[in-house]
C-alpha cells in the first residue's frame, strides 16, 4: 500500500523510535503522561485476513508512527525536569527561528507572532505534544513548526490581497521566499492527505498561480 510506504520511509515506528533512542516503553510513556514529549502522529489499524490449505486465519494489530526528528528531541528530554523546561526549550528555539528568519528579511506585522506571541506559543505546543506538527513538517520539531507558521502567515497575507491588484516586486520577492521556506519545512503529506494539505494549497497552487 501507498499510505504504508511513506509511514515507513518517512517516520519511525514506535519500536525504531526506542531503539533510535535507547528508552523502553513505559519511559516513553511516562514522558508522554508528563506532557513532554509528543504522541504519535499516525496510527495505523490493519486487519489482516489469510486463507491457504490450513485454512482462514486473521490478525489484528496496531502501528504508530513519529516524526524522526522526535529522537533527537527525546535525547533532550532526558536532561530536563519536567513540562516547564520542556515548553521553555520549546519556546526559546522557536523564538531563535523567529528572530533568524526576520534578520533574513522574512517577517510580518501580524499580533500572534509579535505582541501575542506568548499566547501563540502555548497553543503551539498543545498542538506540538499532540503530534498534529509530526505530520505536516518535516522534522517535527520547534525551528521547522516556526518556519512553517511564519511562511504560511506571510503568504496567507500576501495572496489574500483583493485579485485586481498586481503584486508589487516586493511582494513578488517576498512570497517567493515564504514558499520556499514552507517548501523546505513542509512535510510531504500521506497520499489521502495531499490534496487538503498545506503543501498542495500554498506550495503547488500558488507557484502555478504567480509563476514563481
Amino acid at each position: 500500500m501507498e499510505l504504508i510506504r511513506y509511514l515507513s520511509d518517512a517516520y519511525f515506528t514506535e519500536e525504531q523510535l526506542l531503539a533510535v533512542s535507547g528508552i523502553d516503553p513505559d519511559e516513553l510513556a511516562a514522558l508522554q503522561q508528563r506532557a513532554m514529549m509528543p504522541q504519535a502522529s499516525y496510527r495505523l489499524r490493519i486487519d489482516v485476513q489469510c486463507d491457504s490449505f490450513f485454512g482462514a486465519h486473521q490478525e489484528h494489530k496496531q502501528l504508530v508512527y513519529y516524526a524522526k526528528g522526535y529522537a533527537s528531541w527525546i535525547g533532550l528530554l532526558q536532561s530536563l525536569g519536567g513540562e516547564g523546561d520542556a515548553f521553555r526549550v520549546f519556546a526559546e528555539r522557536y523564538r531563535a527561528r523567529l528572530t533568524q528568519l526576520k534578520a533574513a528579511g522574512l517577517c510580518t506585522d501580524d499580533p500572534k507572532l509579535n505582541a501575542e506571541l506568548d499566547q501563540h506559543l502555548i497553543e503551539e505546543w498543545r498542538h506540538f505534544l499532540e503530534g498534529t506538527y509530526g505530520v505536516c513538517t518535516k522534522t517535527g520539531l520547534p525551528e521547522d513548526i516556526a518556519s512553517k507558521e511564519l511562511a504560511t502567515t506571510i503568504i496567507r497575507e500576501i495572496i489574500g490581497k483583493p485579485v485586481e491588484q498586481a503584486l508589487s516586486t516586493r511582494d513578488r520577492v517576498c512570497l517567493t521566499l515564504a514558499v520556499d521556506l514552507l517548501d523546505t519545512a513542509s512535510g510531504q503529506f500521506a497520499p489521502h492527505e495531499k490534496e487538503r494539505s498545506s503543501r498542495h494549497l500554498l506550495i503547488d497552487e500558488v507557484r502555478t498561480t504567480y509563476q514563481l
